[in-house]
């Protein structure tokens, strides 16, 4: 069991069950993966995705919405949901003799019924999550940054959507594609921790095994990423967001886990952006992030500053990326960043609610859970060797997506 603590399973309907056992923890998380998001809309409905989400809280032939939250809360279950541009998560984590009351109202409440009456009260919820994020100047920024590089795609817009997508947004066409995406064989099971993975089994098939398959849905299709410089000017903002996205690999690359320890020695805690733009007061905030999808991603570059001091910290920044694309990276920045991460997946890796969400991503990227000690030998794999194939590969001294956004319009068309 030691060396293999997963057990696989899929019942007749098509529902997956990814089992891992815990035996010497004392409780059980337990989960539903579905295979839709904001990806997966069309531009009509863009946020439906996420507006479903909330719906699913409020109310299946079973349960009111305030009987969801009451029997959640009498399980004493640290329990959530979210969405991405890939996938929507629902998840409970409980001590481990009530894995059946938890996995029972998770499934209770695949089967919404989207109860009509709370429809507009929730879309109501949703609009003003839109409009709070457009008060937060580096949500702004990544939208558009998200809007440009993959125009003419679905990772085009924001997982919330737009008042004008989710505002006409009925009941009904929302019922359309909840039917087709959060059909049985488009959802995994995941529970992990305490457990009996044939319990487990029976309690999926008792509670899941009357669901309805739907058939693969449509193939998700790979963006064509847009170069060049995109402008947005917000007058209410006092400051500029700079970014330059350039393009990565997907987190099912095998580079993937380089390219994250790239973006963590150029623009992480105690890093280069740190130590040489932030430190040198360039920028009061900065860093590079790796944007991953399944099968492309971005390597981004931002900082935030004065109006005035955007093309300095421009500068700053394309001097760092062309000066770890040129020279070596240093054993001990290579070290520094893997013990970070072993740190990190070492102590997420003793928790059934870390553990689950680990499992959401290998499923996702890989198709199949790794252990604990493979995705560590993947991190130990990280080397300046790989960090220059990296580089060779997906440049970031060069070409990219400028994107500035703030109140000055910046830089000026003439020069984009």
């Amino acid at each position: 069991m030691a060396d293999n603590p997963y057990t696989l399973h899929r019942l007749a309907n098509g529902l997956q069950i990814v089992i891992e056992c815990m035996p010497d923890v004392r409780s059980v998380a337990v989960g539903f993966l579905v295979r839709t998001g904001s990806r997966d809309e069309t531009p009509e409905v863009a946020g439906v995705s996420h507006f479903l989400e909330h719906m699913m809280f409020k109310g299946t032939a079973r349960r009111t919405w305030r009987q969801i939250t009451v029997d959640f809360d009498r399980l004493g279950s640290t329990y959530n949901a979210y969405t991405s541009a890939e996938r929507t998560i629902y998840y409970g984590w409980v001590p481990h003799d009530l894995l059946e009351p938890q996995l029972e109202l998770l499934a209770d409440m695949m089967q919404s019924r989207l109860p009509p009456e709370e429809f507009d009260t929730e879309k109501n919820v949703v609009l003003e999550e839109i409009a709070m994020s457009k008060d937060q100047l580096e949500h702004v920024a990544m939208d558009f940054l998200q809007e440009q590089v993959f125009a003419g795609h679905p990772l085009a817009w924001p997982i919330l959507g737009y008042d004008h997508t989710v505002g006409p947004l009925s009941r009904d066409g929302m019922d359309g594609y909840f039917r087709q995406r959060y059909a049985a064989d488009n959802l995994t099971l995941i529970v992990t921790g305490n457990l009996n993975p044939t319990v487990v089994i029976d309690l999926a098939d008792k509670y899941c095994g009357a669901w309805q398959p739907a058939g693969a849905p449509a193939e998700r299709r790979l963006p064509a990423l847009r170069q060049g410089t995109s402008v947005q000017q917000v007058e209410r903002f006092k400051q500029q967001i700079v970014a330059l996205a350039c393009p990565s690999v997907g987190s099912a690359d095998p580079l993937a886990e380089t390219a994250g320890a790239l973006a963590t020695i150029l623009g992480g805690e105690n890093s280069r952006f740190y130590w040489n733009i932030i430190q040198t007061g360039i920028s009061p905030r900065a860093g590079v992030f790796h944007l991953d999808y399944r099968d492309c991603g971005l390597l981004v570059l931002w900082g935030a500053c004065q109006p005035e001091n955007a093309e300095r910290l421009l500068d700053a920044m394309r001097a760092e990326a062309a000066k770890i694309s040129t020279e070596k990276v240093a054993t001990h920045e290579v070290q520094r960043v893997k013990n970070i991460r072993r740190t990190g997946l070492a102590i997420e890796a003793e928790a059934p609610y870390h553990r689950f969400g680990q499992i959401v991503e290998d499923m996702e990227c890989r198709g199949h859970p790794r252990t604990v000690n493979q995705m560590l030998a993947d991190v130990d794999a990280v080397s300046a060797d790989t960090i220059q194939q990296y580089l060779a590969r997906c440049p970031i001294d060069r070409g990219g997506h400028l994107v500035s956004v703030g109140p000055r319009a910046w830089p000026a068309a003439s020069n984009c």
